[in-house]
């Protein structure tokens, strides 16, 4: 499965699509990429006159690439056949270093910690455009066909 593809089976569209392009992928892991557009909704009010882009925002972007892409990827075959994805996050426990600012690039990594019964739980960290660590932490969701 290619990352066009992936990204194509993903329930977000425009302006709540965090993904633009997804590097590594395996069954272990997966790494992905988000540029924040400099005229994001979120930019408006967050901070005003400083924009910065909201913790929530980076969380789903964290969620997007490291629990849903990855998700699709181990059930790939699955997918392929039925078509049919189910998501729900489930929790999420994140801690915040740096702040990501509009236009910035961030890479996002995740590594599968366990994934049985349906539940995938990953830890997930995004680094910024100088390979700093932004964010880390793990986020777990159910993801069944």
């Amino acid at each position: 499965m290619t990352s066009k593809q992936i990204i194509s089976l993903l329930p977000y569209q425009e302006p709540f699509l965090f993904v633009d392009e997804l590097t590594l992928m395996s069954s272990e892991g997966i790494t992905g990429h988000y540029t924040f557009k400099k005229e994001s909704y979120f930019y408006k009010g967050h901070f005003k006159d400083n924009p910065i882009t909201p913790g929530v925002i980076l969380t789903e972007c964290m969620a997007q690439i490291g629990l849903v892409c990855l998700g699709i990827y181990i059930l790939k075959d699955q997918i392929l056949e039925n078509n049919l994805l189910q998501i729900a996050l489930t929790s999420s426990q994140v801690d915040f270093f740096l702040p990501v600012l509009p236009g910035e690039k961030v890479t996002i990594v995740s590594e599968k910690e366990v994934f049985r019964f349906n539940k995938l739980k990953c830890k997930v960290k995004l680094l910024n455009s100088k390979g700093e660590l932004v964010c880390r932490g793990k986020i777990s969701g159910m993801v069944k066909v």
